[in-house]
């Protein structure tokens, strides 16, 4: 028995790594999915590997996740197709890897922007459709940064260690809707936002090595690692479950 049979679930950062797996294993799983990304050739070609199970994949890209009106009418689309919303999954996120000292305002505005003030955007705009379906599911991807933090990443573990305690927030708001509210929060993961963090250093293997040294479990998670946990967290599984923060990340954290 399919574990998402019948429910509408709008994915963020759906084009790749996290977005991407949650994405086809949420359709195998059954479910209706709008993908919201900024770029709409990966979804397409996802669309193309898919085949037949695509047509239950509704593609809203190109979507700015900080971009109110695109956030609206990429949620108004999945909304009309599908005939309202069933669950959210905010996966979208970008890193940024620089000194405090040497980083411009900008660079802050635009990493808080994007991992915490769009999913709240998304939330937000999700929130009717979420109310009026009843028994709906929030799940945003945090990051193992926003529980202990990293070198030269204050905006990012801010932005992330923000999405933890929004999150929480919400859970707590709005459990007499029926809508429950958790968040993952993932080690390091095989996606291209992570392979950036070290590729390019003088020394990758080394620069990787030093990295594994802080997790319990040596090897690098996978995309599909963080899509099961969202999984649990968006089926009836885990319906006793709300405003936790789910440490997926070789532990690492041990909180």
């Amino acid at each position: 028995m399919q574990r998402l049979s019948g429910r509408r679930i709008l994915v963020t950062g759906a084009a790749s790594g996290i977005g991407l797996a949650i994405v086809e294993l949420f359709l195998r799983e059954g479910a209706r999915v709008l993908a919201i990304d900024r770029s709409p050739q990966p979804l397409e070609a996802v669309r193309d590997r898919l085949g037949d199970a695509a047509q239950d994949c509704v593609v809203a890209a190109p979507t700015d996740v900080t971009l109110p009106d695109q956030v609206r009418d990429a949620v108004a689309r999945g909304v009309d197709r599908f005939g309202g919303l069933d669950g959210v999954v905010n996966a979208a996120g970008i890193d940024l890897l620089r000194p405090f000292g040497e980083m411009s305002m900008d660079e802050w505005s635009r990493v808080i922007g994007v991992n915490l003030t769009g999913p709240a955007m998304v939330c937000q705009a999700a929130l009717p459709a979420l109310r009026q379906a009843g028994k709906s599911t929030i799940v945003n991807v945090s990051s193992g940064a926003g529980l202990r933090p990293l070198d030269k990443r204050s905006a990012y573990c801010a932005s992330k260690a923000g999405v933890i305690m929004f999150t929480k927030a919400l859970a707590l708001e709005l459990a007499g809707d029926g809508i429950r509210a958790n968040v993952i929060c993932p080690g390091v993961i095989d996606t291209p936002m992570f392979r950036a963090s070290y590729e390019n250093e003088a020394a990758p293997q080394a620069a990787l090595d030093k990295i594994m040294e802080r997790f319990a479990i040596q090897r690098v998670g996978t995309p599909m690692d963080i899509a099961l946990a969202a999984l649990y967290l968006t089926s009836d599984e885990s319906a006793y479950v709300t405003g936790s923060a789910l440490a997926v990340d070789a532990g690492r954290a041990f909180h």
